[in-house]
């Protein structure tokens, strides 16, 4: 993937067809898009490049330097670059749509979806008179919790309608049969990003707020200010001790094999006897399995514990404030501003609230993103950019094969497995060959929270309905709207959404070399995810499997922790340093997939002679426009939650690290040996 999701997740057709379907009214020329409203794409341009910055030394500050000085972060971002600017694009052809959804009034389909969620979610008036009285009935339920054996019942019926505050519960394929869904539990309950906050002296300032804004928000709620204070501290104390029982973020990223702890129902029983799991699948509607995963086994035990020693007044504390943090965004104005106040602006540096459109375009994204994404491309996807994708696809496909073949460090057996995953990867692009049934979700025009929860329900209970059942395969885990890619190990697929074949990723009129620079090292990043430290954990059908010797496990180990160490020498703010291990699976995937982008480049130009545009030859131009994907300010703020909790490194160590290990880098401006950009002798690294 190359950046997080926002939504997930996590985490669910393949590219084929060059037309889609029209939205379900059977009217696609009713939706019309104005781009004179859209943002400028970003692309590469010769003149952002400052020519007093040599490229041999800071390449990221060569070519993206002066874009990077005229562009502030806007205030209600916490970073601002190539992705965002592409981001506020889709944005804005959303907004279009959804306008023109909601004055259409349509009594079925997508379009009364979209539009019944952004009529509602842009009536400030009605959303304020209403204030908490839409989730007073959760409220309520909380405060009628008088025991341990109602709290264990309030906790399975809350979660059936989509509202588990305690732990991720889902439906995804099996780690060891890959075309079956099992029921999958996690951890979760924490209200801050990662365990780390709850313990590290750095991150005590953030901890001291969060208390604060509890007590805020239970305030809010009804709760006396004393009392609230009380409450505020039972909380931070509840999610410390969940907290203590978690894994880090770190520990998630860097072992998939967390995830899947297959347990029968009776062995769950008693890793958590006063939580109940018979009677929590059987309130969520699912049949008893026979096995399911229990990941992260110590998390479940804690709260079994809790559900036990805890009071119940201090439960009801911690599920009143989850309840109502969770619905802020969507409650009146003064809710939605302490949600502000405290995740964007005290933890994230974003100092202003984004407008109401956006937010609501937002949810409906996280919400109903297909839905909205089935309109989206009858505007805003030619078809010729789906034809061009699967022709890049193919050559990045031939890069790729041709560099496992000549791999040095790999034995043959190895090689020969790593093969067949080559030959089974899929490619989906732009759009799902079928379209999500929304059918069975209801919205209106009387709330927009009613909206919101129907919505979460509905995908909960799909979700939740796979249990037990085959693969779909033909599904997608992003709208077409989103500015982002990914790999899914458990399909082997690489997946490219709409949003993100624009500028300076893909660009239908530009030459070779940018594409390839651009689009081309994306594709080649998302199929060598396949192979970074995780993927290559899974096989060729998406079964978690070791398809490795023992000799090229220990090889490609010794290769990854030397990619550890170059990242890790990073320093992204004064004494903070980029964290190798988190970020290896994205810096592996970025290695390999822009030497695969330029081996098939060079593939693709053999027999046309260098244009040296605007002087700059072509590898330059490709080198450079790589560069300009990553151009990217963040708040101080920002930075410091992604280094502690993203798995992928600032955007300025992605352009320049994988660049640094490539001879084609340094032949292209003339790099000497010493040079910060020229990794050489046994600091140059190759993986894939």
């Amino acid at each position: 993937m190359l950046l997080p999701l926002a939504v997930t997740l996590a985490l669910a057709g393949c590219g084929g067809s060059d037309t889609h379907q029209p939205t379900s009214n059977g009217d696609a020329a009713a939706l019309t898009l104005d781009e004179s409203k859209l943002l400028p794409v970003n692309r590469f341009s010769k003149d952002d490049i400052d020519p007093n910055v040599d490229a041999c030394v800071a390449f990221n500050d060569h070519v993206n330097g002066t874009w990077l000085a005229a562009n502030d972060i806007p205030g209600d971002r916490t970073s601002w670059g190539s992705f965002e600017v592409l981001t506020e694009r889709s944005t804005e052809i959303q907004r279009q749509l959804a306008e023109q959804a909601a004055a259409m009034n349509a009594d079925n389909g997508v379009e009364k979806i979209v539009g019944d969620l952004w009529a509602t979610g842009m009536d400030e008036a009605a959303i304020n008179a209403q204030g908490i009285a839409p989730i007073q009935p959760q409220l309520d339920a909380i405060a009628a919790i008088d025991s341990p054996e109602a709290l264990a019942d309030y906790l399975h019926q809350s979660a059936a309608t989509g509202d588990n505050v305690l732990f991720r519960f889902y439906a995804g394929p099996d780690f060891k049969d890959s075309a079956m869904n099992i029921a999958y539990a996690s951890q979760g309950g924490l209200g801050l990003p990662d365990k780390s906050y709850y313990f590290e002296d750095a991150y005590q300032d953030k901890l001291a707020a969060y208390q604060a804004h509890v007590a805020k928000v239970l305030e809010l709620s009804g709760v006396d200010a004393a009392k609230a204070a009380e409450q505020a501290g039972q909380v931070v104390a509840f999610e410390t001790r969940l907290a203590d029982a978690s894994k880090s973020r770190v520990e998630m990223s860097r072992d998939a094999e967390l995830r899947y702890n297959p347990v029968s129902l009776a062995d769950a029983e008693k890793v958590a006897p006063a939580f109940g799991w018979s009677k929590f699948f059987d309130a969520q509607g699912v049949a008893a399995p026979e096995m399911f995963s229990l990941a992260i086994p110590a998390f479940h035990a804690e709260v079994g514990k809790m559900i036990a020693e805890v009071p119940v007044d201090e439960w009801q504390a911690y599920l009143s404030f989850r309840t109502v943090d969770r619905a802020a965004p969507y409650l009146s104005d003064d809710f939605v501003q302490q949600d502000y106040d405290f995740y964007a602006k005290t933890l994230r540096g974003q100092k202003e609230l984004r407008e109401r459109g956006k937010r609501v375009l937002d949810t409906i994204g996280g919400h109903t993103g297909e839905a909205l994404g089935q309109m989206y491309v009858d505007v805003a996807f030619p078809a010729e950019s789906k034809a061009q994708m699967e022709k890049l696809v193919d050559n990045l496909r031939a890069s790729l094969k041709t560099r496992l073949e000549n791999l040095a460090w790999m034995g043959e057996d190895t090689k020969k497995k790593a093969l067949e995953k080559w030959a089974s990867f899929t490619p989906k692009i732009g759009y799902p060959d079928q379209w999500r049934d929304w059918s069975g979700l209801d919205t209106s025009r009387d709330s927009y929270i009613a909206n919101v929860h129907a919505a979460n329900e509905f995908n909960y209970k799909w979700n939740v309905g796979k249990i037990g059942r085959p693969v779909d395969r033909s599904e997608w885990g992003m709208s077409p709207q989103t500015v982002n890619a990914y790999y899914r190990s458990s399909a082997n697929e690489i997946v490219f959404p709409a949003a993100i074949l624009q500028p300076p990723f893909f660009d239908p009129d530009a030459s070779d070399e940018l594409n390839y620079g651009g689009i081309g090292a994306v594709i080649g990043h998302e199929m060598i995810h396949g192979y970074d430290d995780q993927g290559s954990r899974f096989g060729p059908t998406g079964n978690f499997e070791n398809w490795w010797t023992e000799e090229d496990a220990a090889g490609f180990k010794k290769l990854t922790d030397q990619l550890i160490a170059q990242f890790n020498g990073y320093e992204a703010a004064p004494g903070q340093y980029v964290n190798g291990k988190l970020t290896l699976g994205e810096n592996i995937a970025d290695l390999g997939g822009l030497a695969v982008a330029l081996d098939a480049m060079h593939a693709a130009t053999a027999d046309t002679p260098d244009p040296m545009t605007d002087g700059m030859s072509r590898d330059q131009r490709f080198f450079a426009n790589w560069a300009t994907v990553w151009r990217r300010n963040f708040t101080s703020e920002e930075l410091n939650v992604r280094l502690a909790t993203d798995s992928h490194a600032p955007a300025n160590f992605r352009a320049m690290a994988a660049p640094s290990n490539m001879p084609s880098f340094a032949a292209a401006y003339s790099c000497t040996p010493g040079q910060p950009m020229v990794r050489d002798g046994d600091d140059r690294i190759v993986i894939w």
